[in-house]
């Protein structure tokens, strides 16, 4: 066997993220990890485009014809309680080569992008929820009291907050901070930061945690990107630092707020072409419904320090942010698979470094008080929300086919067809609670 096991631990999962953000998994007995890991577990390539509600998106690429493999790897086994352990899998033909509709491997490829740059990125993601009752679900997990960051509102819900801290600590999980967050029966968890691929695989893990946690006091947690109609969304934020030579590239350089030159074109990378990219960072066929102005969810395409309705904030290196300057990306949700969204933001930034594009104004104030002159000098747009130009601007966007593979642009663009036509024109009340627990692991 390639590792012992935990004594205990009697079952060992496997996941893999699909285009709609659904953790999709096999599982094997503790004794056959070594299988696992070196020969894998068979899947029909249909994995690549299942829906969010299991509907079979076929395209005559993907079909009942062919073979893959979930893949694990020893180092990727963590602990997640009562016998079962768990490990990000990657997709892969037979012959263990990377199948190109694998979001791990696009995640890989974007990486070694950027790396040809000499730049290395540091990411940290933040994970909002909402908690319900068990088993109907009827309504919110506490129909007490609620005040938005309250110091009530966390310690009525301590057991479960202490249940994932303690889980995470097991599990190797790196837990920045908790907190309840605005919205009733929401938190937030903020993970440390990590290398791109790391960082993905432990939103996944996080998220197992939280509802393992959640179900086990009698909860269930929803990760959907609008869980009510009248409640606040749920966002899955992507914080990311670049460094290069040991140097950060949002400080210590000329340029605003002390943005080096690869920095400011970072940034200006990522504000031309995140337009590109609704499909993978907010697509999901409720989305559009966090994705408002005035609602935090980073709608306006413009960039500035600390501001928290631009898509992109800059979070300066102060004594106050630990962990340096970096930019929090702000329109991804907990629809998105962590894998795509994190290789499009990388994608965008290394291309942004390669052109040595200037950064567009910044934006200091609300961009809805700005004039619609200002808008038009800042180049303030508003990132789409119209299932036509989201899937147009991803079909025909040079940097996603020099991002992500055809079959997985293929699958994505499929994937999120059905799920728009299936569910995008229902009423709002009746979409919110179809796919309410979509995406609870």
């Amino acid at each position: 066997m390639t590792t012992s096991p935990p004594i205990g631990s009697r079952l060992v999962v496997g996941s893999y993220v699909d285009m709609a953000g659904v953790a999709r998994a096999k599982a094997m007995p503790t004794s056959r990890l070594d299988t696992f890991v070196t020969a894998g577990a068979g899947v029909s390539p249909s994995w690549l485009v299942f829906c969010v509600d299991d509907h079979l998106a076929f395209t005559p690429s993907m079909s009942v014809v062919g073979d893959l493999r979930l893949r694990i790897t020893t180092d990727g086994v963590r602990d997640i309680g009562n016998g079962m352990l768990w490990a990000p899998a990657d997709l892969t033909h037979q012959d263990g080569a990377p199948s190109p509709g694998c979001p791990r491997h696009a995640l890989r490829r974007a990486v070694s992008r950027l790396g040809t740059s000499g730049v290395t990125a540091r990411v940290g993601h933040e994970l909002e929820f909402t908690l319900f009752r068990a088993p109907a679900a009827a309504g919110n997990a506490d129909d007490g009291r609620w005040a938005a960051y309250g110091l009530e509102s966390i310690l009525r819900q301590e057991k479960f907050v202490a249940d994932v801290l303690v889980a995470a600590e097991r599990a190797g999980l790196p837990v920045d901070q908790v907190h309840a967050e605005y919205g009733p029966n929401q938190f937030e968890l903020s993970l440390g930061p990590a290398d791109p691929v790391t960082a993905a695989d432990r939103t996944i893990l996080a998220r197992t945690l939280v509802c393992a946690a959640a179900r086990a006091n009698g909860m269930i947690a929803s990760f959907s990107p609008q869980p009510t109609v009248d409640g606040a969304g749920n966002g899955a934020h992507l914080h990311l630092s670049l460094w290069r030579d040991g140097s950060p590239l949002f400080s210590g350089g000329p340029g605003p707020h002390g943005l080096t030159d690869a920095g400011a074109g970072a940034i200006a990378g990522l504000i031309s072409d995140l337009p590109d990219f609704p499909l993978v960072l907010t697509g999901s066929a409720v989305s559009h419904l966090r994705m408002r102005p005035d609602n935090w969810a980073g709608v306006h395409c413009c960039w500035g320090l600390e501001n928290r309705e631009a898509a992109v904030r800059l979070c300066a290196d102060t004594a106050g942010n630990p962990a340096g300057a970096h930019i929090e990306v702000k329109p991804v949700d907990p629809a998105a698979n962590p894998y795509l969204a994190s290789a499009a933001v990388l994608g965008a930034l290394s291309a942004g470094i390669t052109r040595g594009l200037p950064p567009p104004p910044e934006v200091a104030v609300n961009p809805v008080d700005l004039t619609p002159q200002d808008r038009a000098t800042a180049g303030v747009t508003l990132l789409s929300t119209d299932p036509p130009v989201m899937l147009d601007r991803f079909a025909g966007s040079q940097l996603a086919k020099d991002v992500f593979p055809a079959l997985l642009r293929e699958a994505v663009h499929r994937v999120r067809s059905h799920e728009w036509e299936r569910y995008r024109d229902l009423p709002a009340e009746q979409s919110t609670s179809l796919l309410r627990f979509a995406w609870t692991n």
